[in-house]
C-alpha cells in the first residue's frame, strides 16, 4: 500500500479510536511521541529497527509513555504501528489525523507568509477574511519572509493564495515569455 493511503487509513483509524473529544489531547501526545522520534536517533532505530522483537519495542514505548503521561490508547496506536511495521510513517500520519480533525471540527490552520511583522489590526482582518472564504474557525500562524517584498502569501492545507509581490513578479515574467 501507498505511504500516503497507508497514513490516511492509520489517521482515521486513530481518531476514531481516541474519538473527537478526546482527539486534540491525543494528537498532541502523538506529535510529541513523532518529535522524539525525529530528535533521538535510539529511539527512531529501536522502533524502525527490525532486529529488535516486539515485545522490545512496546517495552520501550511503554517506558516512554510512563514518563510522559501519554494516555493508554495513544501508546496502542503506536505500538499497534510498530507491530505492523508502519510507525516511519509517523509523521504522515500525524498530519493527516489532524487535517481530519480539523475538518471534523469546522477548523483550518493557515500558514501566512509576510515580509514584514503584521499588525494586531491587520491579524484581525485577514482572520475575520479566511474565515469567511474558508466558511470555517482559522487558526492563523505568521512567519516573516523578507523575500516576499510585499504582500502576503497563505497556505491553508494543500492551497496557496499567493497576493505578494514576489507571485505577482512571477506571473507577470510568464505572461512575457508566452509573448
Amino acid at each position: 500500500m501507498k505511504p500516503v493511503k497507508q497514513a490516511k487509513r492509520y489517521a482515521k483509524m486513530f481518531i476514531n479510536v481516541v474519538g473527537m473529544d478526546a482527539a486534540l489531547q491525543a494528537l498532541s501526545e502523538l506529535t510529541a511521541i513523532e518529535n522524539l522520534m525525529s530528535r533521538s536517533a535510539e529511539v527512531r532505530s529501536l522502533l524502525l529497527n527490525p532486529g529488535f522483537s516486539q515485545t522490545e519495542k512496546a517495552g520501550a514505548i511503554r517506558k516512554i509513555a510512563e514518563k510522559a503521561k501519554l494516555s493508554e490508547n495513544v501508546v496502542k496506536f503506536v505500538i499497534h504501528l510498530t507491530e505492523n511495521s508502519v510507525v516511519a510513517a509517523l509523521s504522515e500520519i500525524v498530519k493527516t489525523a489532524t487535517a481530519i480533525y480539523l475538518e471534523k471540527k469546522k477548523q483550518a490552520k493557515a500558514l501566512v507568509f509576510t515580509p514584514v511583522e503584521v499588525s494586531k489590526r491587520h491579524e484581525e482582518r485577514l482572520k475575520v477574511s479566511l474565515k469567511k472564504l474558508l466558511d470555517r474557525d482559522v487558526d492563523v500562524e505568521y512567519v516573516i519572509d523578507p523575500s516576499l517584498l510585499g504582500g502576503i502569501l497563505v497556505k491553508v492545507g494543500s492551497t496557496m493564495y499567493d497576493s505578494s509581490v514576489k507571485g505577482q513578479l512571477r506571473l507577470l515574467k510568464d505572461e512575457l515569455i508566452k509573448g
